[in-house]
């Protein structure tokens, strides 16, 4: 009888060991989001989202995070020639008719070629100095 208490013992604490390793590797729902959130306000680091939108505390608009943004830079988006609203980060045709997508110049791409970017709204980007449209501040110029 006591070897057999033993041995239930033995067993229990084997399987709690293993159930609490298996329910610790689990991720959160919350977790991820976090990990998957590009959209954060300037001014409310907290206030994050999946997609563009608005600050619940400041209504200002969300911008792309530094991750983001460096991924942009690098990689080319594509257009049709035809349909300008036709938009892809993969070389393919146009869903409306079926031309080839051509490669999308960056803006400050040229050579000697100056931008200037809002430094509240990074994606607001315009060819002359002048003042930003969502928010009124001066252009500045874009480090090179």
């Amino acid at each position: 009888m006591k070897k057999l208490l033993i041995i239930l013992i033995a067993a229990f604490a084997t399987y709690a060991t293993f159930a609490q390793k298996a329910k610790g590797s689990k991720k959160t729902a919350g977790s991820t989001l976090a990990i998957q959130s590009n959209y954060r306000c300037p001014m409310h680091p907290k206030v994050v989202s999946n997609e563009p939108g608005k600050c619940s505390k400041c209504n200002m608009d969300l911008t792309l995070s530094k991750k983001e943004q460096m991924k942009k830079e690098v990689t080319k988006d594509y257009t049709c020639p035809m349909h300008k609203e036709v938009v892809s980060d993969m070389a393919g045709t146009c869903a409306k008719c079926g031309t080839a997508l051509a490669v999308v110049e960056r803006r400050g791409s040229k050579q000697g070629h100056i931008t200037y970017v809002c430094s509240m709204h990074p994606e607001v980007t315009a060819d002359k100095s002048g003042k930003c449209p969502k928010c009124g501040m001066s252009l500045t110029k874009a480090k090179s």
